[in-house]
C-alpha cells in the first residue's frame, strides 16, 4: 500500500508544470535553456527497490533538447529521516535501470538519451550531508597525486540534490511556478517538524491561491490530508483555523470531517489486516512447532521463542513445508537450531 508522501508526492509533482518548476529551480540554467519544457511529459513506472517504498517516491519524466534529442528527468523523493550515505551508489542503480528500459523501448537506437538525476530530501532531522558523487565513496589512497591514476578507472556519476531542509521558508515560497507546487514544498520541508503550527499562518495567502483554482477543493483536501497524517495531535487545530481564513466555515469544517474521517477508518483497516496476518502468521508458528515435537526433535526455548514471535509468513512457510521431510532439526530451521 502505497504511503502518505508517495500520494502526495505522485498528486502534487506528477504533472509535468508542477514538475517543471521543481526542474527549473534545481537544474543549472545552461541546461534549463537548452530544454524544450513544451515537450516535458511524465512516464510510468518505479525503479525504487521494494523494501524502500516507504522512505522513497521517484518519478520519471521525457523531454526533448532543443535540436531534438530525447531527455530523461528522473527524481527521487527521499522522505526518511536519516541521511543515506550510499546514495550515489543507489542512484547510479536507478539510472540505469531506467536506461535499460529505455533501451528495450528503443531497441533501434544506437545511442542513449542523456538522464538528469535529481534527488528532493525532505528528512526532519537536518541538512542532506551524503557524498553526490560516486567516485568519493571508493576508498581511495589520500593523495590526491595518487589519487588520479585511479580516479580515471572509476565510473563518473553525480546527483542533483535539492536539500528542502536547507532552504529557507521565505526562498520556498518565492520560487517561480503554480501554487501547488510551492505549498508542497513547504509542507514537505515543514509537516514532520515541530515548526509546522508556526509557520502555517504564514502560508494562508498561499493556501487561498490554491483554492482558488479549478481544482481548488480538491487540492487543498489533498494537502490536509497529508498534513492529518505526518503531523502531530496538535495540527488539526492549526490547519482548521487557515481552512476557515481561505474559505466558508462550514465548507472548511467538512474538509476537515473528511479527511479526519478517512484517516481514522484507514486506521482502523490497516489494524484489522495487521492484525489477520499476526493471526496467521502465529497459527503457522504453533503447527510448525507441534510437527517438530511430533517428529521426536528438542527444539530450544530461544528457537522456539524466535519461531513463535516470527511475522514473515513466507519464512515461516518456508519452515513449516521442511518440517514436514527434512532429515535433521538444522535442515529446517538452520543455524536457529544451534
Amino acid at each position: 500500500m502505497p504511503g502518505p508522501h508517495d500520494l502526495f508526492v505522485r498528486y502534487t509533482l506528477g504533472q509535468p508544470e508542477r514538475a517543471a518548476a521543481e526542474l527549473r529551480a534545481a537544474l543549472p540554467p545552461r541546461v534549463i535553456s537548452q530544454v524544450d519544457w513544451s515537450t516535458l511529459q511524465r512516464e510510468s513506472g518505479s525503479v525504487v527497490d521494494p523494501e524502500l517504498r516507504e522512505t522513497q517516491s521517484d518519478l520519471l519524466f521525457s523531454a526533448r533538447l532543443s535540436g531534438g534529442r530525447p531527455l530523461l528527468f528522473y527524481v527521487l523523493l527521499e522522505h526518511q529521516s536519516r541521511v543515506d550515505r550510499w546514495m550515489a551508489l543507489r542512484m547510479l542503480r536507478y539510472v540505469v535501470r531506467q536506461l535499460e528500459h529505455w533501451r528495450q523501448a528503443n531497441p533501434d537506437s544506437e545511442k542513449l538519451p542523456v538522464v538528469v538525476p535529481l534527488v528532493m530530501y525532505h528528512g526532519p532531522d537536518g541538512a542532506w550531508s551524503a557524498p553526490r558523487r560516486v567516485e568519493e565513496l571508493f576508498d581511495l589512497p589520500d593523495e590526491a597525486e595518487a589519487q588520479e591514476p585511479w580516479l580515471a578507472l572509476m565510473p563518473r556519476f553525480e546527483y542533483l540534490l535539492d536539500d528542502l531542509m536547507a532552504e529557507r521558508a521565505e526562498a520556498l515560497m518565492a520560487r517561480p511556478g503554480p501554487a501547488l507546487t510551492r505549498l508542497a514544498l513547504l509542507v514537505l520541508r515543514y509537516g514532520r517538524t515541530e515548526e509546522l503550527n508556526q509557520r502555517l499562518p504564514d502560508w494562508v495567502a498561499l493556501f487561498a491561491e490554491v483554492h482558488s483554482g479549478p481544482h481548488g477543493d480538491e487540492e487543498l483536501g489533498l494537502v490536509v490530508r497529508y498534513l492529518l497524517q505526518v503531523g502531530d495531535r496538535t495540527v488539526r487545530a492549526a490547519i482548521g483555523r487557515v481552512l476557515r481564513s481561505v474559505m466558508e466555515t462550514h465548507r472548511a469544517e467538512e474538509l476537515m470531517r473528511t479527511y479526519g474521517e478517512e484517516l481514522i477508518e484507514q486506521g482502523r483497516q490497516q489494524g484489522l489486516a495487521q492484525g489477520l496476518e499476526q493471526g496467521r502468521a502465529q497459527g503457522r508458528a504453533e503447527s510448525l512447532l507441534r510437527i517438530l515435537a511430533a517428529r521426536g526433535w528438542f527444539v530450544s526455548e530461544q528457537a522456539r521463542q524466535r519461531v513463535l514471535t516470527c511475522t514473515d509468513i513466507t519464512l515461516l512457510d518456508r519452515w513449516f513445508e521442511r518440517a514436514l521431510t527434512a532429515p535433521t532439526l538444522s535442515d529446517v530451521l538452520g543455524d536457529l537450531s544451534q
